[in-house]
């Protein structure tokens, strides 16, 4: 499941590479976040608004509110990790900036409609809340796909197959590495087929000597 090359540890497992990502994402949401409060630009945090999803505003502010909340939110950000994650092994892992712009808007827009379709009292609405949530959206997009890039391995972003019947007409790199290393390992013998000269169009070759008795 994990690998090490070069001292960095590579993950080779979907799910795996989702939950550590997620969790990276989720930090930088969290620390984004608690700028964001501390400097009363944010009248609510994520935990609250995530936690009055479930419980009143009383609860959503007390102490388990608060643990309930980040459980939500980390559950959001492993979700969010794993769908950037079959996006880069559609699209490839380079361009990484704008890749992590668009996913954090698209994660956040998904999060926010969930609050409006469930009733929470504890959402804020005003703009600057909900634009310091959009900062910290961006943040989570740039930190996960950053960390599903470099800590996923080469193997997870291979091409996939076109459908269920037919399998992908590339190579895994796992493939392709036990392909050379049984190359590297072998000794390469040619075997000289000989040219067949019979039934060829103006000639008459006799390979054998005959006895002619005269």
């Amino acid at each position: 499941m994990v690998k090490e090359e070069i001292g960095l540890v590579k993950i080779k497992d979907r799910n795996t590479l989702a939950i550590v990502s997620g969790l990276i994402g989720l930090a930088g949401i969290l620390l984004v976040d608690g700028i964001s409060g501390r400097a009363n630009i944010s009248k609510r945090s994520y935990r609250e608004a995530a936690a009055g999803m479930f419980v009143s505003k009383s609860e959503a502010r007390n102490l388990r509110g608060q643990l309930l909340g980040v459980i939500m939110s980390s559950a959001v950000s492993m979700l969010g990790a794993k769908y950037i994650i079959k996006e880069m092994s559609t699209t490839g892992r380079d361009k990484i900036v704008p890749k992590g712009i668009m996913a954090g808007l698209t994660v956040g827009a998904i999060a926010t409609v969930i609050p409006n379709v469930v009733p929470n009292r504890v959402r804020p609405k005003d703009a600057a809340s909900n634009l310091s949530y959009v900062v910290t959206n961006i943040i989570y997009g740039l930190l996960t796909t950053t960390a599903a890039a470099k800590l996923g391995h080469d193997s997870l972003f291979d091409t996939p197959p076109q459908n269920d019947y037919l399998g992908p007409t590339e190579q895994t790199t796992e493939q392709k590495r036990l392909a050379q290393a049984a190359r590297a390992n072998s000794p390469v013998t040619t075997k000289q087929i000989p040219r067949s000269r019979a039934n060829m169009p103006g000639q008459n070759i006799v390979d054998e000597p005959s006895n002619l008795v005269q």
